[in-house]
């Protein structure tokens, strides 16, 4: 890089060799690397989406079409690329679900604005248009908003079931939509008319063999853990929990200490006063009234014995998540010394059972009273199976959840994008200015989910996006495309609905990605940011997904 002086002699302000890219070949190339991550998942949006295969390397395959799993497992190596896959990210974070949406819409945005581009409109009038437009669609999405609340049990479901739609787990909908709506419903409190989900309080568990419909909510927690002893009953009824913080083990001195024996009646003293003090352990635990144990720490095999012929069925070395999420289920207390267990700190459970899931022993601690943690065990036929059907559950909790927390629900099938698009239409007449052109692209870009699901069902998507713009003209903000009958239906009438959190993280996101590679002109390597050096000569591909940007 360099620049001519005065005289015509020229100044080099970088090294031999480093990379740049001039502006207008920066912009176009940012805009379709970040198009390219768009393209790479926008073929499984809809109820009639597709599949990815992905393998890497050493010959492991996944197979599925949630957005942000193939983006985080595509080897993309671009720098505006990587702020699209943070796009997704972040939804998925936020919301759980729609990170497909996000992307496409950020592709979509970045696509609209280069047509501005070649009009000379200035990147950041393009950028400030779009922020405007950003601001208006999520008030207009505020309107067209319904209520949601704990009650709606049927609505709750429907959501899920929409999440699920498209994805392996769809054959199950019904079932494993009711127990996603049961998990987080068990969790959810009430702070006023505000409904507080913390979803580290709903514990899913996966397990292959077995089919989809063996999937089952557990009132209570697994842990995965078997029984200590093989003398101690594997089910338990009316389970007494104490949860205990500390190792039923002799513990070491603090100091090195040395014991002399000299006589061998010594030892056996010795010996006999440390099964006194495991057996005093155990007196303790049978004491409190208890006949089941989970010990964070270890159990000396002598206490094992012990707790074993007092009828207590103990698992050790337990994680401390499992722990408090057994707490929070059972209304047990943490227990750190033995000599402050009481009756008042077990817990309760109607039945706490070892069994044998995809050949590996669990403990399932079932039919606690009002828990306040809960557990999913989701089975499927093969581990692909089983994986894509983890996803498309924690989608569905998350979904459920976002509706709760929100109290807001709107309209599938495109429907929502559809009716901002048509009043940023109306919007951008009273913007005016260069503005205008700005919000316009942006109206178009939201177009760009139902021509999606229009296009991924095999219909024509210019007669359904004109059918589509006519019925929202005629006020019908609930239209959308309905992907099973090839036609533009009521959205809300056949229960295709979304939570609003998921359509306003979309466009936050989306929008303010497009905006910030917007704004980069220069791509230049520095070598400070990493210890890897500055970028190859050259500009970055993106690995894994072929042609050139």
């Amino acid at each position: 890089m360099a620049n001519q002086t005065g005289q015509g002699q020229p100044i080099f302000i970088l090294p031999e060799g480093a990379f740049k890219d001039n502006r207008r070949t920066a912009q176009r190339q940012n805009i379709a690397a970040a198009r390219a991550v768009a393209d790479a998942v926008r073929s499984t949006l809809g109820p009639k989406g597709m599949d990815k295969m992905l393998t890497d390397s050493i010959g492991d395959v996944v197979i599925t079409n949630d957005g942000v799993t193939i983006l985080e497992e595509m080897e993309i190596e671009h720098p505006a690329a990587k702020m699209v896959v943070e796009v997704a990210k972040t939804q998925n974070k936020e919301v759980g679900d729609g990170t497909t949406t996000a992307v496409i819409l950020a592709g979509a945005l970045l696509k609209e604005s280069e047509a501005l581009l070649d009009q000379n409109v200035h990147p950041t009038i393009i950028a400030a248009g779009y922020k405007l437009a950003k601001n208006k669609s999520l008030e207009i999405l505020k309107k067209i908003a319904m209520p949601l609340t704990l009650n709606d049990k049927e609505v709750l479901k429907n959501l899920a079931i929409t999440s699920m739609t498209g994805k392996s787990a769809e054959s199950a909908g019904e079932h494993l939509a009711k127990i996603a709506v049961d998990g987080v419903v068990a969790i959810a409190e009430k702070n006023g008319n505000k409904v507080i989900i913390n979803l580290d309080n709903l514990k899913m568990e996966k397990k292959a063999g077995g089919s989809t419909d063996e999937t089952e909510l557990i009132k209570g927690i697994i842990v995965d853990k078997e029984r200590v002893h093989s003398g101690m009953a594997s089910r338990v009824k009316d389970a007494k929990i104490a949860l205990i913080d500390a190792a039923l083990e002799i513990k070491e001195t603090e100091t090195d200490a040395q014991i002399r024996i000299t006589d061998p009646s010594q030892l056996q003293a010795f010996v006999e006063s440390e099964e006194k003090m495991l057996k005093t352990m155990v007196e303790k635990i049978a004491a409190s009234g208890a006949n089941v144990l989970f010990c964070q720490k270890g159990i000396d095999d002598m206490a094992q014995h012990f707790l074993s012929k007092k009828g207590i069925f103990a698992a050790r070395r337990v994680k401390k998540s499992d722990i408090d999420a057994l707490a929070r289920a059972t209304g047990a207390r943490i227990v750190t010394s033995l000599d402050d267990l009481e009756k008042s700190d077990l817990g309760y459970a109607g039945l706490v059972e070892e069994t044998k899931v995809g050949g590996e022993a669990m403990t399932f601690v079932r039919e606690c009273k009002e828990p306040k943690a809960v557990s999913i065990l989701v089975r499927g036929g093969t581990e692909h199976v089983v994986e894509e059907i983890y996803r498309a559950m924690d989608d569905a909790v998350k979904c459920v959840a976002a509706g709760l927390e929100v109290g807001f629900m709107v309209a599938g099938g495109g429907a929502p994008e559809a009716e901002v698009a048509k009043e940023l239409r109306r919007y951008a007449d009273q913007v005016g200015g260069r503005e205008q052109l700005a919000v316009n692209a942006f109206a178009n870009a939201l177009e760009v989910i139902p021509r999606t699901l229009a296009e991924n069902a095999g219909l024509d998507p210019i007669d359904i996006l004109v059918e589509l713009r006519a019925r929202h003209e005629k006020g019908i903000i609930t239209a959308g495309v309905d992907v099973m009958k090839n036609t533009i239906s009521d959205m809300k009438a056949i229960n295709v609905i979304e939570p609003l959190k998921i359509k306003t993280q979309a466009i936050k996101s989306a929008s303010e990605a497009a905006e910030m590679i917007l704004r980069i002109d220069d791509v230049i390597s520095a070598s400070k940011l990493s210890k890897g050096g500055g970028m190859p000569e050259g500009m970055p591909g993106m690995g894994g997904m072929g042609g050139e940007y």
